[in-house]
């Protein structure tokens, strides 16, 4: 059973069909075998190729009227596809952009965790325990993050899947780290390190106001591609970073020791195993100064 909480306190547990289903899959031994050819890249990309024709539109309108999702957050236009809906933009206005400079924003509409980097360079997700080499494969790199935070933000399928730079500042070349595609659902982690074994895309952001940042986007379960925007010498606080296709989706971002310090109800939340839910542009930190 998961756990949501919103910025106002209240809680609540979450159980779908779907992970229900999930649960069935990845807990028994027969669905770990039915899952092995449904997490290969070439079959995520055959779904994607099937979300992008003209038919799949059909698909559009029963899926907002079952996820509630709220049509006048949107651009009103005409979809061409079902990945068209899915990467829809937000209309001018939906959200507020906290434009702060002290305050470290959310890059996108999800649910939040953050976990603090033990000195070992371990962050323990959902009782699964990764090394921050692990998840970049570089532990020289991972060394800079050393006693700060993982900030794990998960996307849902009714999520707005659209992503923006948290800070002004300089980008690095991305690199990409190929692998399979697990969903990011939390049933999925307690039985499989999702997060180092999926197909990953990180770069670092030599920010303004929050030290360096590492920001990974990780694709999943019939996400057919992580949909990054040109690198540029420099980017702006708001500016759009890319998009998901279709599927449920996760940044992660490592900020280091001192720089970035998570509001206290996510933190305490985190701790607790309670996902909070944010929205793109709102504070969930504060920088030092």
């Amino acid at each position: 059973m998961r756990y949501t909480a919103d910025r106002e306190g209240h809680k609540w547990q979450e159980s779908t069909g779907q992970d229900k289903f999930l649960e069935k899959l990845y807990g028994s031994a027969v669905g770990r075998c039915i899952l092995r050819p449904l997490v290969s890249p070439v079959v995520s990309k055959l779904g994607g190729r099937i979300l992008d024709s003209r038919i799949s539109v059909l698909a559009v309108e029963p899926f907002i009227r079952r996820n509630g999702i709220n049509r006048e957050d949107y651009e009103e236009k005409e979809y061409s596809s079902y990945n068209d809906f899915f990467t829809r933009k937000l209309r001018q206005g939906a959200r507020e952009m906290d434009m702060d400079e002290r305050h470290f924003i959310s890059p996108c509409d999800c649910r939040l965790s953050v976990y603090p980097i033990e000195p070992q360079m371990e962050v323990t997700i959902k009782n699964t325990c990764y090394t921050v080499g692990s998840l970049i494969r570089d532990e020289r790199l991972a060394e800079h993050f050393k006693d700060g935070y993982l900030w794990v933000f998960r996307l849902s399928v009714d999520d707005y899947h659209r992503y923006i730079y948290v800070d002004n500042g300089r980008e690095s070349v991305r690199r990409r780290i190929p692998g399979v595609l697990h969903t990011v659902n939390p049933v999925a982690n307690d039985v499989c390190p999702i997060y180092k074994e999926n197909t990953r895309e990180y770069s670092l952001l030599k920010s303004e106001h929050f030290g360096t940042l590492l920001m990974m986007e990780v694709g999943a379960l019939m996400v057919g591609k992580i949909e990054n925007r040109p690198v540029m010498s420099h980017v702006r606080r708001g500016q759009e970073k890319g998009n998901f296709a279709f599927g449920g989706s996760t940044i992660i971002y490592m900020t280091q020791k001192d720089k970035v310090f998570p509001d206290m109800d996510i933190l305490i939340n985190s701790a607790d195993g309670i996902e909070t839910k944010v929205q793109i542009g709102s504070r969930i930190g504060k920088g030092k100064n």
